[in-house]
């Protein structure tokens, strides 16, 4: 009952999308991301992310972020996690560009469970997040911030190519719908939808490389104007492993 729900939110997205015929602005990006996970133990992990954003015609600067959340593993299959995020945002359309950056600063929460059938994993994210975005104008940086909230849903599936010993070759899709919420939510509730699809190549037990394709349809403040963001991204996971001590003790 819980799937055909999830699938029934999906669908009016995607009619919502279809329906929708005003100022949509066509983009296409390059997005370039390095991940970190460092694993503390069996159940706490530090997770690292550095993404870098640019639109390719015109090559301008769109963004760059960084991210730091903990998680903890509660279970095989279920594990939640906290952390914060910076933005400083450059422009988000390449043919305007600002002699200055607008800043981010942006709180998370989510809850993440995974289920494996065979070589397939099927993994569910719901996340919230608290984004402070610096207020400007086309001139420069205002005082103070403006406050909204926003939840994200992804339904994300996996499937195992191939594995051997440590090296793997997979097939990642998801599809993550955001909604905005909070006062300063006017006209742009909905925020976006993304459908991403990629391979996932293991180089090593530490190292894996992954090359998908994302689209991104997004709403701005008007309520009638849209980004529709044709976007490549290429990541580099990294994973580190502290040694855990050895609790058992000889006599």
């Amino acid at each position: 009952m819980k799937t055909i729900r999830i699938f029934c939110l999906l669908l009016v997205c995607f009619v919502s999308r279809a329906q929708t015929e005003k100022n949509i602005d066509h983009q296409s990006l390059l997005w370039i991301r390095y991940y970190n996970q460092l694993t503390l133990n069996h159940k706490w992990s530090l997770h690292t992310e550095f993404d870098n954003r640019v639109f390719i015609q015109p090559f301008e600067q769109n963004l760059y972020l960084i991210r730091e959340h903990g998680r903890y593993k509660i279970n095989t299959n279920l594990d939640v996690g906290v952390g914060f995020s910076y933005f400083s945002v450059a422009t988000q359309n390449p043919d305007i560009t600002y002699g200055f950056r607008v800043p981010e600063y942006r709180t998370q929460q989510d809850i993440t469970w995974k289920q494996e059938y065979g070589n397939f994993t099927m993994n569910q994210r719901f996340q919230v997040e608290e984004r402070f975005i610096h207020n400007a104008n086309k001139e420069g940086l205002q005082p103070g911030t403006t406050f909204s909230w926003r939840f994200r849903y992804r339904l994300q599936g996996e499937y195992s190519c191939w594995k051997k010993e440590s090296q793997y070759l997979k097939a990642v899709v998801y599809d993550e719908l955001m909604i905005n919420a909070g006062k300063s939510i006017v006209n742009n509730t909905f925020d976006q939808n993304r459908i991403y699809a990629a391979l996932q190549y293991g180089v090593n037990k530490n190292i894996a490389l992954e090359l998908g394709y994302l689209n991104s349809f997004q709403q701005r403040a008007s309520g009638v104007d849209y980004f529709d963001r044709d976007i490549i991204r290429f990541t580099l996971f990294h994973k580190i492993k502290l040694k855990e001590k050895n609790k058992t003790q000889t006599n």
